[in-house]
């Protein structure tokens, strides 16, 4: 067989770890036609410029989807110049390290970014205004992929869940199994992910890209319909047919160290007509993660 047929597209996928990173590890084998790096903070920390360039420079990858990030909502709000460090300045890094290479750079951004204080879903380009450091760090990380990249995707997704790692889901499973009644807010709207469905769209814009660089920009996905943490709770309750009692309360009775957007629904509509995709609702792909989890 001639090599240049035989040749694998190499793709990196930076904090592999994660829930989305561990998605995209679980349906790798699904895509043959493409080679696969999987690292973790541990052995690609993402805020190791040097290390992260001496990677580059040894081997040809042709994407990198960076799952990389600095997620502690709450504990930024302390740690401040960690959160700037691995959700901004590295991923900057990333990004100008991607260009240099030629590395197609898929990077996943948060619905955070917004205030919260629309009444409609959020289109990409409308006005970006954090209301806590995770926020501020996430969006100072778009804005630096975006001026040291002529050709970045930036994917904004809200609240992640999936049967690996540490999430609502599994939280809620725990809590409505174990306590007699629990509280859960009932005024922040939002669109749940399931991990499992975003890492199969962002294979699905590898595949539709070809290193063209014909598809760039912020992107939003999420799963399709609107909720609340409470009614969120409450379908997972009835799922697994618990007894415990869940109690709505308002954001002002349930105090944490970062203010959470109201409303921080994303507006889907660019990233299903670029590539042709459909969103499930996000109570079939709670049924399809809760079946994995019980």
């Amino acid at each position: 067989m001639n090599d240049s047929f035989s040749y694998k597209k190499t793709i990196l996928v930076t904090g592999s770890g994660g829930q989305l990173g561990m998605e995209l590890w679980k349906i790798a084998d699904n895509y043959p036609s493409y080679n696969f790096l999987f690292t973790t903070k541990q052995d690609l920390p993402i805020d190791n410029f040097k290390l992260v360039k001496s990677f580059f420079d040894q081997q040809q990858i042709d994407y990198c989807i960076n799952c990389a990030a600095y997620t502690a909502v709450d504990k930024a709000e302390s740690e401040t110049d960690k959160a700037f460090l691995i959700n901004a300045e590295a991923a900057g890094n990333l990004s100008l390290i991607c260009k240099a290479h030629q590395t197609q750079l898929i990077h996943i951004s948060t619905d955070y970014v917004f205030d919260g204080t629309s009444v409609s879903p959020y289109k990409e380009d409308e006005k970006v205004s954090p209301v806590n450091i995770y926020g501020a760090s996430k969006l100072r990380g778009e804005e630096l992929v975006l001026n040291n990249n002529p050709s970045p995707i930036i994917i904004r997704t809200s609240w992640l869940y999936s049967s690996f790692g540490n999430n609502f889901v599994k939280t809620m499973l725990r809590l409505l199994n174990g306590k007699p009644g629990i509280n859960v807010v009932s005024d922040q709207y939002g669109c749940p992910t399931f991990a499992a469905n975003l890492a199969e769209v962002i294979m699905a814009i590898v595949k539709e890209d070809n290193n063209d660089y014909s598809y760039t920009g912020v992107f939003h996905y999420c799963n399709a319909g609107t909720t609340t943490w409470y009614d969120f709770a409450s379908e997972i309750k009835k799922f697994i047919k618990s007894k415990c009692s869940i109690n709505p309360i308002p954001s002002s009775q349930y105090p944490v160290a970062a203010k959470r957007p109201q409303n921080s629904v994303l507006d889907t509509t660019k990233i299903k007509e670029t590539f042709g995709i459909t969103i499930p609702n996000w109570k079939d792909s709670l049924k399809q993660c809760l079946l994995l989890l019980t």
